[in-house]
């Protein structure tokens, strides 16, 4: 690649590290900044650069990419006299693959413009396999030609690659994408109970449920999860309870009626509040275990 833009990544955590590091593989030079020293650490040995600030790492940079937690720690690295809109050069284009509120996205477009810097929201979907193996899903809001700029990195980095609207739109979608995963774990962490309490071989039954109707990407992905009761996070109950708590406001806001997504809400939250929030969202198992009467595995 023949001077590929400076990236500034901010961010590195469980999604954050193995897609910077993707980048880096694709030719990209990346300097990031996050609050973890030994992610700092990776970076380097993976050929990035590190920072020691925001100041710092978006100094030079011609892309700024965020990923990090919810709106609160978007807001607080984009603001203020030690973020991102008052040390990026006018021309930068900051992409937002958090996930957020839509009405954050569409903000912080509005305050960057005023700085002359260009927004993309591009929230992504595939979990830790996802990012590491660079095959996400990355749904897109902001202006067509932003997107056609920062196109070649989204290639980097994901597989199914789609903007969905102006400023927001893509909030709005992995809003629907998170409520889409809820409920099918649910259904899936129901069916593995049932089909444990009748007495049935449970991988057998996963696999020829997995290839037909049944099936999903959910399913593929998570079934040794369940099998297992491996609950390592690879996306955790606290950030799909945050989701949760965003669609379903959102929907409120448009006058959407959720009844299963209200209900499996519910559930996320009652998981958290027994103390499994930093588990991987696929122990809501866990949940319908503890319904059940049933604590297989645990």
């Amino acid at each position: 690649m023949s001077n590929p833009p400076k990236v500034a990544w901010i961010g590195l955590g469980i999604m954050g590290s193995p897609m910077a590091e993707n980048l880096i593989k694709a030719g990209y030079p990346v300097t990031g900044y996050t609050l973890e020293t030994d992610k700092l650490e990776r970076l380097a040995a993976a050929g990035g650069t590190a920072a020691a600030s925001i100041a710092e790492a978006v100094a030079d940079a011609d892309v700024v990419i965020t990923m990090v937690p919810a709106s609160p720690q978007v807001e607080a690295i984009a603001y203020g006299p030690d973020g991102i809109l008052a040390h990026a050069r006018p021309g930068t284009l900051l992409i937002d693959m958090s996930s957020i509120t839509p009405q954050t996205s569409i903000d912080l477009a509005r305050a960057a413009a005023d700085k002359g810097v260009r927004v993309l929201d591009a929230p992504v979907s595939g979990g830790e396999a996802g990012a590491v193996e660079a095959v996400l899903s990355i749904m897109v809001g902001g202006d067509q030609a932003d997107f056609d700029t920062a196109r070649p990195l989204f290639d980097a980095l994901g597989k199914t690659i789609v903007r969905c609207g102006p400023h927001g739109a893509g909030q709005t979608v992995k809003a629907a994408n998170q409520l889409i995963v809820a409920v099918n774990i649910q259904a899936c962490a129901e069916a593995v109970v049932f089909l444990e309490k009748s007495g049935v071989d449970l991988d057998a039954a996963l696999d020829v449920l997995n290839g037909g109707l049944a099936g999903s990407t959910v399913l593929t992905r998570k079934k040794d999860n369940f099998a297992q009761r491996d609950f390592r996070p690879g996306f955790r109950i606290d950030l799909h309870h945050k989701d949760m708590g965003i669609v379903t406001d959102a929907a409120r806001t448009v006058g959407a009626a959720l009844p299963v997504g209200s209900l499996v809400a519910s559930l996320v939250a009652s998981l958290r509040a027994q103390g499994d929030g930093g588990l991987d969202h696929s122990a809501l198992l866990r949940g319908v275990e503890r319904l059940s009467g049933h604590t297989a595995g645990n």
